[in-house]
């Protein structure tokens, strides 16, 4: 079994040590260092190289948006960010998605789905609970949203299926589901996730998502 090695970054001592148990007591998961700031996270995973960097959103020096952002940003970036917030409708949260980051966990959340979320994001499969994650990037790309071009020019050079399959990303649909939707075999939705994300630069379901609420594919209820 590969072991996932994590990094957690948070300013508050207790939080970092008591991610730290409970993430080492699972198998196949190594705490492999703790960063006190965003600066301080970004020292550490070019020395240490996690698989994931659990990021908290509110630090001093270097916050975990422009953290996040520095350590997705470059195109051989491989480390995946899971941001830890304290409530789910979150600005700041919103942000760091938008920067890079591949999902978000709530600080209250269980050992059990600690270290779910850590497998989930080391994984590729970015969004940890669609419902929330969705209703948050509804919300917040609502509120920021700006004047903007036809569609056609906004998705660029997706195929008219390949529009349809983000379309179901991000209503938070998984590929089983949109294959049993579009009536194709699941390898079939699994390709055209690949092209989506390759032609339109984003690195995963979770940018995918976002890109779709603040392109106006997809547009918040009631809006």
């Amino acid at each position: 079994m590969t072991t996932i090695r994590v990094l957690i970054a948070d300013d508050q001592m207790m939080v970092r040590q008591g991610f730290t148990v409970l993430l080492n007591a699972e198998p196949g998961i190594e705490v492999v260092g703790q960063a006190v700031d965003g600066l301080d996270a970004v020292a550490k995973t070019a020395e240490l190289a996690p698989d994931v960097v659990l990021m908290d959103v509110r630090m001093p020096r270097l916050g975990g948006i422009e953290a996040t952002r520095r350590l997705t940003e470059p195109a051989d970036a491989t480390v995946k960010v899971l941001v830890l917030t304290t409530f789910d409708l979150d600005e700041y949260v919103y942000e760091a998605l938008r920067a890079g980051a591949s999902g978000f966990l709530l600080k209250d959340a269980s050992a059990a789905e600690l270290a779910q979320a850590v497998r989930v994001v080391a994984a590729g499969d970015a969004l940890l609970a669609p419902n929330i994650t969705k209703r948050l990037i509804a919300e917040f790309s609502r509120v920021t949203s700006a004047p903007r071009a036809p569609l056609k020019d906004r998705v660029g050079d997706l195929t008219e299926r390949e529009t349809e399959v983000l379309s179901l990303i991000a209503q938070g649909l998984s590929n089983g589901e949109i294959a049993e939707r579009l009536v194709v075999a699941e390898q079939t939705v699994k390709s055209h996730v690949g092209r989506i994300l390759v032609k339109l630069g984003l690195r995963d379901r979770t940018q995918a998502t976002v890109f779709a609420y603040e392109t106006g594919l997809i547009r918040p209820a009631g809006y």
